[in-house]
């Protein structure tokens, strides 16, 4: 059995609803999840890392298109250097731009040589009943991967 930390963070309720629905999926496939809903740096460190097969880690588009800045920032970008050789999945919810902040994402974890699950799942604003079945089918896939 796969254990996977779904990782997140959300502003408006949407983001955790895609971190529920991954949770839901991995859970249906057989996988051990623990979600992590960030609130700081400390919420989810490099040494949490290894106890995982694969993480999900989600978070909204803020601003001019970027991670959050104040919780998930920091935490992000102090686990990054220890992505090396890790299964990362990414999503987030938008209500703005292309998903440029996304494209940037991945390329971090890539940089930081993560094995990615694929380039990012992103959905404009709330997901509906089909955004939740593809969150809830990403889970499925993270816990076979």
């Amino acid at each position: 059995m796969s254990k996977i930390a779904v990782v997140y963070w959300s502003g408006t309720g949407n983001t955790e609803t895609m971190a529920n629905c991954i949770a839901e999926g991995a859970k249906d496939a057989g996988a051990e999840v623990d979600i992590v809903n960030v609130t700081g740096e400390g919420d989810f460190t490099a040494d949490q890392l290894g106890g995982y097969d694969a993480v999900a880690f989600g978070c909204s588009s803020q601003g001019t298109e970027q991670l959050e800045e104040s919780a998930f920032e920091p935490m992000f970008a102090a686990l990054e250097d220890s992505l090396s050789g890790k299964k990362v999945a990414l999503f987030g919810s938008y209500g703005w731009g292309d998903g440029q902040w996304m494209r940037d994402w991945c390329d971090r974890c890539k940089a930081a040589k993560a094995v990615m699950f694929d380039d990012g799942l992103t959905i404009n604003e709330a997901p509906d009943d089909d955004g939740q079945e593809t969150c809830r089918d990403m889970g499925k896939e993270l816990a076979k991967w």
